[in-house]
């Protein structure tokens, strides 16, 4: 496991350069390809060496596309569905999760045979084969495009998004609008996301890469990666009824991405994030409690609740949340960059949390899960203070609001009061330039 999480940080943060030269497409095929090798290099693994460089490499292909994906979906999106679209993602990682704790279950009755490790390796490489032919298929994101000066391929693509002519005054005007975000937060350096600015660039690093912090320290690691020993160890059921147990706490995964699906755009991002927060607090503190004394079984029944509780409620806010919110807060000069750090944070926490999690169990027993009850708490309070909504704001407002605040404080204010906009009026620029109106453009340069 850790040498996978630390494949992952690695494939994160060669976004950063990667993710704005090559694309979003281009870089979720090539990421797509590196795990498939590593999948094949650890389904015919045969000594210690290749399985580790395998994990590796895997990792590597993994955080490659997972800081890519949620921009590309985002960019991609209408701002009226951007949040439904994105933590749709939720649903089939719950389906990814059940099948793959199905298939360990299957397996389990194999016995030692090799068969029973190298076939659930292998299966990844058909989910992978399938992404990469998906993405060939669909659209660059239009907004990569104007930023390397494409603005033809742009307007075409966002007229089939907003199923209008590429020359319609909705297509110009968010072309406009997109270049507008571009000149005010143009930086010579992709390292300008550790600078301030007029756009405050380095705050929202820092907020999209807490939002993933978040998705970690709310004790997700303590319930998925150990959801087998914790039915076997704390409530005392046996092997074949915890690996059932397990198997069948991916539905709850499916059950939270749908509520979050329906609600994601109603409700908005920090009423689920917060209300989540909420309900992780409780669900550890009950399981704290619960699994205190192993001869009480109406207890330790509560307790199963309380798990299954805890995950659909990590569903709704910080399975596909984190990576929607990280994507729509970054400025687009600066979004392949800024997801690349904060998915590489996600891993990092993964990789310490993985590691501290056994010996929390295995030392302070049930006690553990009131750590993670105190940091949901402090997960609640943050949110409600730093971040701001972006439900319903094109990713050019949200641009806007970090310009009108003047500290950490500022943002969840500013969203509040802060109108609808277009925000090539707001800053000035001219609809009859010659330059923009044309379908020629030159690429940006390093």
């Amino acid at each position: 496991m850790s040498l996978y999480t630390i494949g992952g940080i690695f494939g994160s943060l060669l976004c950063i350069y990667f993710g704005d030269r090559l694309g979003r497409r281009r870089v979720i095929t090539i990421a797509s390809s590196v795990a498939i090798i590593g999948a094949i290099l650890m389904a015919t693994s045969f000594s210690l060496a290749q399985l580790i460089v395998a994990r590796l490499v895997l990792g590597l292909g993994t955080g490659g596309y997972l800081a890519t994906v949620p921009v590309w979906q985002s960019e991609l999106s209408r701002a009226s569905e951007r949040g439904a679209s994105v933590v749709a993602d939720t649903i089939f990682i719950g389906s990814g999760i059940s099948l793959a704790l199905f298939i360990d279950l299957g397996f389990y009755f194999v016995g030692s045979n090799s068969v029973s490790w190298r076939f659930p390796f292998a299966f990844q490489i058909v989910l992978l084969l399938i992404v990469i032919t998906f993405v060939s298929f669909l659209p660059e994101s239009p907004r990569w495009l104007v930023k390397m000066g494409r603005l033809e391929e742009a307007r075409e693509i966002l007229g089939l998004l907003l199923d209008v002519e590429p020359d319609s005054e909705a297509v110009i005007n968010d072309v406009r609008d997109i270049e507008s975000s571009l000149a005010v937060s143009s930086s010579e350096s992709r390292w300008g996301v550790f600078k301030m600015g007029e756009q405050r660039t380095f705050h929202r690093t820092i907020l999209a890469s807490s939002v993933q912090f978040f998705q970690q320290i709310c004790g997700i690691n303590a319930i998925t990666f150990y959801t087998t020993t914790l039915f076997q160890g704390f409530i005392g059921l046996n092997p074949v009824q915890a690996r059932v147990l397990s198997a069948c706490i991916g539905f709850s995964d499916i059950s939270g991405g749908i509520v979050a699906f329906f609600t994601i755009e109603r409700l908005g991002r920090r009423v689920l994030m917060i209300s989540s927060s909420i309900m992780l607090c409780i669900s550890m503190a009950i399981l704290a409690g619960t699994t205190s004394n192993p001869d009480n079984s109406a207890a330790l029944i509560v307790a199963v609740v309380f798990v299954y509780m805890f995950e659909g409620t990590f569903s709704i806010g910080y399975s596909g949340l984190p990576y929607l919110y990280a994507a729509e807060i970054a400025p687009l000069e600066h979004r392949a960059a800024t997801n690349a750090i904060s998915t590489a944070t996600l891993w990092v926490f993964s990789f310490l949390l993985a590691e501290v999690t056994p010996v929390g169990l295995n030392t302070i027993k049930n006690r553990y899960f009131i750590i993670y009850a105190v940091f949901n708490a402090v997960i609640a309070m943050l949110v409600y203070f730093c971040f701001p909504e972006t439900k319903g704001r094109t990713l050019e407002e949200i641009d806007e609001i970090f310009l009108q605040s003047k500290h950490i404080f500022d943002p969840p204010r500013v969203a509040r009061r802060l109108p609808r906009l277009r925000m090539a009026e707001i800053h000035g620029m001219d609809e009859k330039d010659p330059e923009r109106m044309q379908g020629q453009g030159t690429e940006k340069k390093d």
